[in-house]
Protein backbone atom coordinates (compact mmCIF):
# COMPACT_ATOMS: atom_id res chain seq x y z
CA UNK A 1 0.00 0.00 0.00
CA UNK A 2 1.17 3.53 -1.02
CA UNK A 3 2.14 5.86 1.98
CA UNK A 4 0.08 8.43 2.89
CA UNK A 5 1.37 11.30 2.73
CA UNK A 6 -1.49 13.04 4.83
CA UNK A 7 -1.38 10.91 7.55
CA UNK A 8 2.05 10.28 8.40
CA UNK A 9 2.19 13.08 11.28
CA UNK A 10 -0.20 14.60 13.12
CA UNK A 11 -0.53 18.23 11.80
CA UNK A 12 -2.33 18.96 8.81
CA UNK A 13 -0.88 20.10 5.78
CA UNK A 14 -1.17 21.42 2.00
CA UNK A 15 1.05 22.89 -0.34
CA UNK A 16 2.33 21.78 -4.43
CA UNK A 17 4.51 19.09 -5.47
CA UNK A 18 5.84 17.06 -7.98
CA UNK A 19 5.36 13.35 -8.64
CA UNK A 20 7.81 12.40 -11.69
CA UNK A 21 10.04 13.86 -13.50
CA UNK A 22 7.93 16.09 -15.78
CA UNK A 23 8.59 18.28 -12.76
CA UNK A 24 4.69 19.24 -12.96
CA UNK A 25 3.47 20.97 -9.81
CA UNK A 26 -0.23 20.27 -8.17
CA UNK A 27 -1.75 20.80 -5.32
CA UNK A 28 -0.59 18.05 -2.53
CA UNK A 29 -1.93 17.23 1.08
CA UNK A 30 0.00 16.17 3.56
CA UNK A 31 1.26 16.79 7.31
CA UNK A 32 3.89 17.78 9.31
CA UNK A 33 5.10 16.91 12.77
CA UNK A 34 4.29 18.53 15.99
CA UNK A 35 5.91 20.89 17.04
CA UNK A 36 9.05 19.57 19.71
CA UNK A 37 10.10 20.76 22.48
CA UNK A 38 13.24 22.75 19.98
CA UNK A 39 10.81 23.06 16.97
CA UNK A 40 9.72 26.62 15.94
CA UNK A 41 6.13 26.12 14.01
CA UNK A 42 5.92 29.12 11.30
CA UNK A 43 3.01 29.91 8.73
CA UNK A 44 4.86 30.64 5.20
CA UNK A 45 4.48 34.16 3.69
CA UNK A 46 6.62 33.75 0.83
CA UNK A 47 8.73 31.56 -0.77
CA UNK A 48 11.56 32.08 -3.69
CA UNK A 49 11.89 29.89 -6.50
CA UNK A 50 15.11 29.04 -6.78
CA UNK A 51 17.10 27.27 -10.07
CA UNK A 52 17.73 24.24 -8.02
CA UNK A 53 14.13 23.58 -7.86
CA UNK A 54 14.07 23.16 -11.33
CA UNK A 55 17.08 20.90 -11.46
CA UNK A 56 15.24 18.48 -8.64
CA UNK A 57 12.13 18.32 -9.84
CA UNK A 58 13.06 16.97 -13.02
CA UNK A 59 15.59 14.70 -11.39
CA UNK A 60 18.27 15.97 -13.40
CA UNK A 61 20.96 15.58 -10.44
CA UNK A 62 19.85 12.26 -10.43
CA UNK A 63 18.45 12.20 -6.39
CA UNK A 64 15.08 13.24 -6.74
CA UNK A 65 13.31 10.89 -4.45
CA UNK A 66 8.94 11.75 -4.82
CA UNK A 67 6.63 13.41 -4.01
CA UNK A 68 8.98 16.84 -4.06
CA UNK A 69 7.47 19.92 -2.02
CA UNK A 70 10.51 22.14 -3.56
CA UNK A 71 11.60 25.59 -1.92
CA UNK A 72 14.50 26.35 0.50
CA UNK A 73 13.56 30.76 0.92
CA UNK A 74 11.52 30.06 3.36
CA UNK A 75 10.20 33.52 4.97
CA UNK A 76 7.02 33.35 7.99
CA UNK A 77 5.88 34.03 11.19
CA UNK A 78 5.87 32.01 14.07
CA UNK A 79 2.70 30.77 15.23
CA UNK A 80 3.96 27.85 17.65
CA UNK A 81 7.38 27.25 19.77
CA UNK A 82 8.45 24.33 21.62
CA UNK A 83 8.71 24.58 25.67
CA UNK A 84 12.77 24.63 25.15
CA UNK A 85 12.87 27.24 22.24
CA UNK A 86 14.93 29.77 23.08
CA UNK A 87 14.96 32.53 20.49
CA UNK A 88 11.89 32.41 19.02
CA UNK A 89 8.23 33.43 20.29
CA UNK A 90 5.08 33.66 18.47
CA UNK A 91 4.32 36.40 15.94
CA UNK A 92 8.13 36.87 15.29
CA UNK A 93 9.56 37.07 11.61
CA UNK A 94 11.88 34.24 10.66
CA UNK A 95 13.32 32.39 7.36
CA UNK A 96 14.60 29.12 6.95
CA UNK A 97 16.89 28.37 3.82
CA UNK A 98 18.59 25.03 2.38
CA UNK A 99 18.81 22.85 5.44
CA UNK A 100 16.71 21.89 8.62
CA UNK A 101 18.90 19.70 10.11
CA UNK A 102 22.91 18.45 10.92
CA UNK A 103 24.66 16.18 13.07
CA UNK A 104 25.53 18.99 15.43
CA UNK A 105 28.67 17.42 16.58
CA UNK A 106 31.16 17.04 13.99
CA UNK A 107 33.93 19.00 12.99
CA UNK A 108 32.15 21.35 10.60
CA UNK A 109 28.98 21.83 12.41
CA UNK A 110 31.49 22.75 15.64
CA UNK A 111 32.85 25.94 13.49
CA UNK A 112 29.31 26.77 12.54
CA UNK A 113 29.86 25.56 8.80
CA UNK A 114 26.48 23.08 9.64
CA UNK A 115 26.36 23.50 5.45
CA UNK A 116 29.10 21.46 5.05
CA UNK A 117 28.30 18.52 7.35
CA UNK A 118 28.15 14.90 5.84
CA UNK A 119 24.64 14.37 7.48
CA UNK A 120 23.03 17.83 6.59
CA UNK A 121 19.84 17.58 6.16
CA UNK A 122 18.13 19.95 3.14
CA UNK A 123 14.44 21.56 3.36
CA UNK A 124 13.19 19.43 1.19
CA UNK A 125 14.20 15.90 -1.06
CA UNK A 126 16.12 14.83 2.38
CA UNK A 127 15.22 12.60 5.10
CA UNK A 128 14.95 13.77 8.50
CA UNK A 129 15.44 11.19 11.63
CA UNK A 130 13.07 8.50 11.08
CA UNK A 131 13.51 8.12 7.72
CA UNK A 132 10.40 10.95 6.89
CA UNK A 133 10.80 13.19 3.61
CA UNK A 134 11.40 16.69 3.73
CA UNK A 135 8.58 19.51 2.13
CA UNK A 136 10.10 23.06 1.41
CA UNK A 137 8.17 25.76 1.44
CA UNK A 138 5.83 25.62 -1.26
CA UNK A 139 3.18 24.86 1.46
CA UNK A 140 1.20 26.82 4.10
CA UNK A 141 3.12 25.37 6.87
CA UNK A 142 6.42 24.37 8.59
CA UNK A 143 8.07 23.03 11.68
CA UNK A 144 12.14 23.16 11.98
CA UNK A 145 14.44 23.28 14.81
CA UNK A 146 15.20 26.60 16.11
CA UNK A 147 18.64 25.91 15.28
CA UNK A 148 17.80 26.35 11.73
CA UNK A 149 15.76 29.02 11.55
CA UNK A 150 16.68 32.57 11.20
CA UNK A 151 15.61 35.72 12.47
CA UNK A 152 14.21 38.08 10.14
CA UNK A 153 15.21 41.55 10.24
CA UNK A 154 11.95 43.97 10.75
CA UNK A 155 13.18 46.41 8.07
CA UNK A 156 13.90 43.89 5.06
CA UNK A 157 10.62 43.24 3.18
CA UNK A 158 9.41 39.51 3.73
CA UNK A 159 9.54 38.79 -0.04
CA UNK A 160 13.29 39.68 0.03
CA UNK A 161 13.21 35.38 0.50
CA UNK A 162 15.63 34.80 -2.21
CA UNK A 163 18.58 35.91 0.64
CA UNK A 164 18.40 32.90 2.08
CA UNK A 165 19.92 30.91 -0.69
CA UNK A 166 21.03 32.75 -3.60
CA UNK A 167 21.84 35.89 -0.68
CA UNK A 168 24.30 33.51 1.17
CA UNK A 169 25.71 31.97 -1.66
CA UNK A 170 27.78 34.51 -2.92
CA UNK A 171 27.86 36.47 0.45
CA UNK A 172 29.58 33.60 1.97
CA UNK A 173 32.26 32.92 -0.57
CA UNK A 174 33.25 36.73 -1.15
CA UNK A 175 33.87 36.88 2.39
CA UNK A 176 36.02 33.55 2.78
CA UNK A 177 37.76 33.93 0.03
CA UNK A 178 38.92 37.44 1.14
CA UNK A 179 37.43 38.84 -1.84
CA UNK A 180 35.29 41.82 0.29
CA UNK A 181 38.02 44.16 0.73
CA UNK A 182 37.13 47.62 -0.48
CA UNK A 183 39.24 49.15 -3.68
CA UNK A 184 39.08 44.83 -4.92
CA UNK A 185 38.02 44.10 -8.63
CA UNK A 186 35.90 41.34 -8.67
CA UNK A 187 34.31 39.60 -11.80
CA UNK A 188 30.37 38.43 -11.38
CA UNK A 189 30.05 35.81 -13.97
CA UNK A 190 26.30 35.24 -14.82
CA UNK A 191 23.84 37.90 -14.08
CA UNK A 192 20.61 36.08 -13.08
CA UNK A 193 19.38 35.42 -9.30
CA UNK A 194 22.79 34.61 -8.18
CA UNK A 195 24.95 36.91 -10.04
CA UNK A 196 22.85 39.36 -9.04
CA UNK A 197 23.25 39.03 -5.41
CA UNK A 198 26.85 39.00 -5.99
CA UNK A 199 26.88 42.65 -7.79
CA UNK A 200 25.04 43.78 -4.89
CA UNK A 201 27.18 42.13 -1.76
CA UNK A 202 30.12 42.88 -3.39
CA UNK A 203 29.53 46.95 -4.27
CA UNK A 204 28.22 46.73 -0.48
CA UNK A 205 31.57 45.28 0.67
CA UNK A 206 33.44 48.44 -1.26
CA UNK A 207 34.81 46.29 -4.32
CA UNK A 208 34.70 47.28 -8.26
CA UNK A 209 32.68 44.85 -9.90
CA UNK A 210 32.60 43.84 -13.41
CA UNK A 211 30.45 41.73 -14.80
CA UNK A 212 30.66 38.92 -17.48
CA UNK A 213 28.59 37.58 -19.43
CA UNK A 214 27.32 36.09 -23.16
CA UNK A 215 24.41 38.93 -23.30
CA UNK A 216 25.24 41.83 -24.73
CA UNK A 217 21.89 43.54 -23.70
CA UNK A 218 22.64 43.23 -20.03
CA UNK A 219 24.97 45.68 -19.94
CA UNK A 220 22.22 48.12 -19.43
CA UNK A 221 20.94 46.51 -16.77
CA UNK A 222 24.52 45.37 -14.82
CA UNK A 223 25.47 49.38 -15.39
CA UNK A 224 22.85 51.13 -14.55
CA UNK A 225 20.05 48.89 -12.48
CA UNK A 226 22.80 47.03 -10.30
CA UNK A 227 25.30 49.61 -9.80
CA UNK A 228 28.52 47.19 -11.98
CA UNK A 229 31.66 49.49 -12.50
CA UNK A 230 31.83 47.38 -16.21
CA UNK A 231 30.65 45.03 -18.58
CA UNK A 232 32.80 42.52 -20.41
CA UNK A 233 30.91 40.30 -23.28
CA UNK A 234 32.70 36.88 -22.40
CA UNK A 235 32.38 35.74 -26.52
CA UNK A 236 34.66 39.07 -27.42
CA UNK A 237 37.66 38.15 -27.60
CA UNK A 238 38.85 41.53 -28.06
CA UNK A 239 37.13 42.63 -24.60
CA UNK A 240 38.45 39.49 -22.84
CA UNK A 241 42.09 40.41 -23.75
CA UNK A 242 41.85 44.02 -22.92
CA UNK A 243 40.88 42.82 -19.33
CA UNK A 244 43.53 40.35 -19.01
CA UNK A 245 45.06 39.87 -15.29
CA UNK A 246 42.75 42.68 -14.18
CA UNK A 247 40.74 40.97 -11.97
CA UNK A 248 40.93 39.96 -7.80
CA UNK A 249 38.67 37.27 -7.44
CA UNK A 250 35.77 36.02 -9.67
CA UNK A 251 32.11 34.44 -8.69
CA UNK A 252 30.97 32.10 -11.37
CA UNK A 253 27.32 31.83 -10.82
CA UNK A 254 26.57 30.22 -14.21
CA UNK A 255 24.86 26.99 -13.87
CA UNK A 256 25.36 25.51 -17.56
CA UNK A 257 28.23 24.13 -18.83
CA UNK A 258 31.23 26.72 -19.77
CA UNK A 259 34.37 27.15 -20.33
CA UNK A 260 36.34 28.15 -17.23
CA UNK A 261 39.87 29.14 -19.34
CA UNK A 262 38.90 32.57 -20.31
CA UNK A 263 38.05 33.41 -17.09
CA UNK A 264 41.18 32.62 -15.44
CA UNK A 265 43.46 34.58 -18.03
CA UNK A 266 41.46 37.66 -16.33
CA UNK A 267 42.92 37.04 -13.11
CA UNK A 268 45.81 38.62 -11.57
CA UNK A 269 48.37 36.02 -10.14
CA UNK A 270 46.92 34.98 -6.78
CA UNK A 271 43.47 35.79 -8.18
CA UNK A 272 40.77 33.34 -7.04
CA UNK A 273 37.85 31.99 -9.35
CA UNK A 274 35.20 30.79 -6.59
CA UNK A 275 32.42 28.39 -8.83
CA UNK A 276 28.54 28.91 -7.13
CA UNK A 277 26.77 27.62 -10.10
CA UNK A 278 26.96 23.76 -10.68
CA UNK A 279 26.79 22.68 -14.00
CA UNK A 280 25.97 18.97 -14.72
CA UNK A 281 28.85 17.96 -16.39
CA UNK A 282 32.07 18.11 -15.53
CA UNK A 283 34.14 21.43 -16.26
CA UNK A 284 37.29 21.44 -17.84
CA UNK A 285 40.54 22.28 -15.55
CA UNK A 286 43.53 23.87 -17.63
CA UNK A 287 46.29 23.10 -15.16
CA UNK A 288 48.87 25.79 -16.78
CA UNK A 289 46.94 28.94 -16.31
CA UNK A 290 46.46 28.45 -12.60
CA UNK A 291 50.87 27.62 -12.24
CA UNK A 292 51.15 31.09 -14.08
CA UNK A 293 50.20 33.18 -11.54
CA UNK A 294 49.23 30.38 -8.73
CA UNK A 295 45.81 30.91 -9.26
CA UNK A 296 43.26 29.19 -7.48
CA UNK A 297 39.75 27.68 -8.61
CA UNK A 298 37.65 26.97 -5.51
CA UNK A 299 34.25 26.43 -4.26
CA UNK A 300 31.26 27.34 -2.21
CA UNK A 301 28.04 25.86 -0.87
CA UNK A 302 25.36 28.38 0.87
CA UNK A 303 26.36 29.20 4.51
CA UNK A 304 26.63 28.18 8.01
CA UNK A 305 23.44 29.10 10.00
CA UNK A 306 25.43 32.06 12.14
CA UNK A 307 26.81 32.98 8.41
CA UNK A 308 23.45 33.13 7.20
CA UNK A 309 22.13 35.47 10.45
CA UNK A 310 25.13 37.66 9.39
CA UNK A 311 24.17 38.22 5.82
CA UNK A 312 20.65 38.98 6.42
CA UNK A 313 21.84 41.67 9.17
CA UNK A 314 24.06 42.85 6.61
CA UNK A 315 21.35 43.48 3.88
CA UNK A 316 19.18 44.89 6.53
CA UNK A 317 21.88 47.23 7.30
CA UNK A 318 22.71 47.95 3.54
CA UNK A 319 19.44 47.83 2.01
CA UNK A 320 20.34 45.09 -0.12
CA UNK A 321 17.38 42.83 -1.55
CA UNK A 322 17.00 40.87 -4.50
CA UNK A 323 14.83 41.76 -7.69
CA UNK A 324 12.19 39.99 -7.71
CA UNK A 325 8.72 39.22 -9.56
CA UNK A 326 6.28 37.85 -7.10
CA UNK A 327 3.30 35.51 -8.60
CA UNK A 328 0.22 33.64 -6.47
CA UNK A 329 0.99 30.19 -5.99
CA UNK A 330 -1.12 28.91 -9.14
CA UNK A 331 0.94 30.55 -11.27
CA UNK A 332 3.97 28.24 -10.37
CA UNK A 333 4.36 25.81 -13.29
CA UNK A 334 4.33 29.02 -15.76
CA UNK A 335 7.12 30.45 -13.74
CA UNK A 336 9.42 27.55 -13.72
CA UNK A 337 8.73 27.33 -17.42
CA UNK A 338 10.08 31.08 -17.70
CA UNK A 339 12.66 30.19 -15.32
CA UNK A 340 13.99 27.53 -17.78
CA UNK A 341 14.16 30.27 -20.58
CA UNK A 342 15.93 32.74 -17.81
CA UNK A 343 12.78 34.77 -18.35
CA UNK A 344 12.88 36.45 -14.93
CA UNK A 345 14.61 39.62 -13.53
CA UNK A 346 15.85 38.17 -11.52
CA UNK A 347 14.18 35.58 -9.46
CA UNK A 348 10.57 34.46 -8.75
CA UNK A 349 8.85 34.78 -5.46
CA UNK A 350 5.47 32.83 -4.47
CA UNK A 351 2.89 34.73 -2.46
CA UNK A 352 1.91 32.05 -0.50
CA UNK A 353 0.22 33.54 2.44
CA UNK A 354 -2.32 35.21 0.10
CA UNK A 355 -2.43 32.87 -2.60
CA UNK A 356 -2.46 29.02 -1.06
CA UNK A 357 -5.45 27.79 -1.26
CA UNK A 358 -6.35 24.07 0.91
CA UNK A 359 -8.46 21.70 -1.45
CA UNK A 360 -10.46 19.26 0.47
Amino acid sequence: MAKSYENEHPIKAFGWAARDTSGVLSPFNFSRRVTGEKDVQFKVMYCGICHSDLHQLKNEWGNSKYPIVPGHEVVGVVTEVGSKVEKFEVGDKVGVGCMVGSCRECENCSVDLENYCPRQIPTYNGYSPGETLTFGGYSDIMVTDEHFVVHWPENLSMDAAPLLCAGITTYSPLKYYGLDKPGMHIGVVGLGGLGHMAVKFAKAFGTKVTVISTSANKKQEAIECLGADSFLISRDPEQMKAAMSTLDGIIDTVSAVHPILPLLSLLKAHGKLVMVGAPEKPVELPVFPLLMGRKLVGGSLIGGMKETQEMLDFAAKHNITPVIEVVPMDYVNTALERLLKSDVKYRFVLDIGNTLKATN
